[in-house]
């Protein structure tokens, strides 16, 4: 698993699991419950991870969607 990118903007995380899915690129979310736990505070953000076999193809594909700032490096 590659960590793509870390964040609590759920709308963001919406719109790369559907791009990245409209690919056919399977995404995990890493620390769903955690950051539930944690309410408004913002402190344990969600990871958006993906394999290691379609780690280059999720990059490309942020950013093409000008989503390249958002990226784990």
């Amino acid at each position: 698993m590659v960590e793509l990118m870390r964040t609590n903007d759920m709308v963001l995380i919406s719109y790369v699991r559907a791009l990245l899915g409209s690919e056919g690129i399977e995404t995990f979310d890493f620390d769903l419950h955690a950051s539930v736990l944690d309410g408004s505070v913002a402190a344990i953000q969600r990871r958006v991870m993906v394999d290691d076999a379609d780690e280059k193809a999720a990059r490309q594909l942020l950013r093409d969607a000008d989503l390249g700032d958002v990226l784990k490096p």
